[in-house]
C-alpha cells in the first residue's frame, strides 16, 4: 500500500511525500527525486539509530558511492550549534560537497537540525526526511522549516530549506511509546481545529483504532494531516501570513515546554496550549464554553495534557514575549474562529494572555 502527496512551491513542483508500509520503495522514490551515486550521510540520534540505522546504511550502499552515519545523543538538548558543527566538521572530513545529500532519519529534532545544517553547508545541499515519529510525519518533515535551538530560545536560529523528498515509513510507529504516539496526535488534532471539524470528530471516534495502529486508518490520518499542511505551506511557503496558522497551541506551548525544561513532549505543550487559546477563543465569544469543554475532553481522550499546574504565569508571559512570533511589540496569537478555522489575532492585552495562562495553570477554575 502506498499514497503520494506532491507538494509544489512558487506553482512548481518541489517534492513528494511518499507514505508507504516499510523502506522497500525508499531507493525508487530517490531515483525519482534525482539522486544517483552521490555520496550520503544518515543524520540521526542514539535512540533512533539503534533500530533503524544499520538496516538503511546496508539499503543505501546498494545504489550510492559512500554512505556514512553522524549520531548525535537523543533529546532537545543537541539541538544546537555544538551539534551542527559537529556535523560540519565530519561532512568536511568526508569531502562531502554539493552534489551529496544528507539523510534525516529520526524525529523533529532530527529533521529540524539536519535541514538547518543542509540549508547551511557549502551554502546549501540537498537534504531528505525519513520520519520516525508521528509528530515529525504529520508536522516538522513538512514545509522545509529548520532550525536549533539557540542557548535559551528555541528554534531562534533557522532557514527555510526544503527537502528533495519525504518517506515515511509508517510501520516504525510500531515502535513509538504511546507517549510519544500522543505527543504527535496534539498536532493532528490542531490541524482538524485549525482546518477541518469533521477531521477533528473523525479523529475522535477513531482513537481506538488509531492506537491499535491500524495501518488504514493511520494512511488516512496521516495523509489527510499532510495533505492539509501541504496546502497551507503551498500558499504560504516563507510564513508570511497564512502559514502562522499553524502555530496554533505553540504561542503558549513553546513557552510551557521551555519553563518545564523539556521533560514535556513538545506535542504535550501544544496541546496545553490549544487549551490556553481555545479558553482564549471563547473569551473572545467565537466558540461556545461547550466546545471549550469537547476540545479540552478530546485532547484528554488522546492522553494529552491540558493543564500546567506548577509554572509561574508571569514567566510564561515573559517567555511568550521572547518568542520569533513577536512583531512590532505584539503577539501574533492564533484563535480559532470556528471549529475548524483558524484567524491570527494581534491585539491581546498582557491582562488577557495572563487570563488564559491561568486557565491551564489552575485546571481550568
Amino acid at each position: 500500500m502506498a499514497k503520494t502527496i506532491s507538494v509544489s512551491c512558487d506553482g512548481k513542483f518541489s517534492y513528494n511525500i511518499v507514505i508507504r508500509s516499510d523502506f522497500s520503495n525508499l531507493l525508487v522514490s530517490l531515483r525519482e527525486a534525482g539522486f544517483s551515486g552521490n555520496k550520503v550521510c544518515i543524520v540521526s540520534d542514539s535512540n533512533v539509530a539503534n533500530c533503524y540505522l544499520d538496516e538503511l546504511k546496508n539499503l543505501l550502499a546498494s545504489a550510492f558511492s559512500a554512505v556514512s552515519a553522524f549520531v548525535f545523543d537523543a533529546g532537545e538538548a543537541s539541538k544546537n550549534m555544538n551539534t551542527v558543527e559537529d556535523l560540519y566538521e565530519r561532512l568536511i572530513v568526508d569531502g562531502f560537497d554539493r552534489h551529496d545529500f544528507l539523510v534525516a532519519l529520526g524525529g523533529g529534532v532530527v529533521g529540524d537540525l539536519t535541514g538547518f545544517a543542509a540549508a547551511t553547508y557549502l551554502r546549501g545541499i540537498d537534504f531528505v526526511q525519513l520520519p520516525t515519529s508521528l509528530l515529525a510525519q504529520v508536522d516538522s518533515s513538512i514545509g522545509g522549516k529548520t532550525g536549533v535551538d539557540f542557548r535559551r530560545y528555541k528554534n531562534m536560529v533557522g532557514a527555510f530549506h526544503q527537502p528533495k523528498l519525504v518517506y515515511m515509513n509508517l510501520s516504525v510507529l510500531k515502535t513509538l511509546p504511546v507517549r510519544q504516539l500522543s505527543s504527535g496526535m496534539a498536532e493532528l488534532l490542531k490541524h482538524g481545529l485549525i482546518k477541518d471539524r469533521v477531521y477533528f470528530e473523525w479523529m475522535s471516534a477513531n482513537k481506538e483504532r488509531i492506537y491499535s495502529l491500524e495501518y488504514s486508518v493511520l494512511e488516512e490520518m496521516i495523509s489527510k494531516s499532510c495533505d492539509i499542511k501541504r496546502r497551507v505551506v503551498e500558499t504560504d511557503p516563507t510564513e508570511k501570513g497564512e502559514r502562522a496558522l499553524l502555530n496554533f497551541g505553540h504561542t503558549i506551548g513553546h513557552a510551557v515546554e521551555k519553563l518545564s525544561d523539556f521533560s514535556l513532549y513538545h506535542g504535550e505543550c501544544v496541546s496545553i496550549g490549544i487549551a490556553a487559546a481555545s479558553f482564549l477563543s471563547m473569551k473572545k465569544n467565537y466558540i461556545s464554553p461547550d466546545e471549550l469543554t469537547m476540545i479540552c475532553d478530546t485532547l484528554q481522550k488522546f492522553q494529552l495534557p491540558i493543564f500546567a499546574a506548577g509554572q509561574d504565569e508571569d514567566e510564561i508571559l515573559r517567555t511568550m514575549k521572547s518568542d520569533k512570533k513577536m512583531k512590532a511589540g505584539k503577539i501574533n496569537f492564533i484563535l480559532l474562529h470556528k471549529l475548524g478555522a483558524a484567524c491570527i489575532y494581534s491585539d491581546f492585552t498582557d491582562d488577557e494572555l495572563l487570563e488564559g495562562i491561568r486557565y491551564i495553570l489552575k485546571g481550568g477554575a
